[in-house]
């Protein structure tokens, strides 16, 4: 007697749960925080205080639909992909610093 073979949906009932979980704890949530950046890059303004990916505060000066010209010190200004302004500096410094790890003895 050979043994009964597994239906197709037995087959692929893992595969699909394990999808349904990469999806709504991975794909999902980057999906929302692109939109929210997009969101954030559309409503930017002359005058705003930013900070880039490299870690730059500075007051935006000027704008085009690819490049932020940042003014991060007195006369000195920097050009940047829009794309690469992360957040507002405000919201930047204020967030709660993450503790450092305990060190092991």
């Amino acid at each position: 007697m050979q043994p009964a073979q597994p239906n197709m949906l037995e087959m692929f009932l893992p595969f699909i749960v394990i999808f349904a979980i990469f999806y709504f704890m991975v794909i999902r949530p980057q999906g929302k925080k692109m939109k929210t950046h997009e969101k954030f890059l559309t409503e930017l303004k002359r005058g705003d205080e930013v900070v880039t990916a490299s870690g730059l505060i500075g007051t935006i000066d000027s704008m085009t639909d690819q490049l932020v010209t940042l003014e991060i010190a007195q006369g000195v200004r920097v050009k940047v992909m829009r794309r690469q302004v992360l957040s507002s500096a405000q919201a930047a410094l204020t967030r709660p610093a993450t503790p450092a790890p305990a060190k092991k003895l």
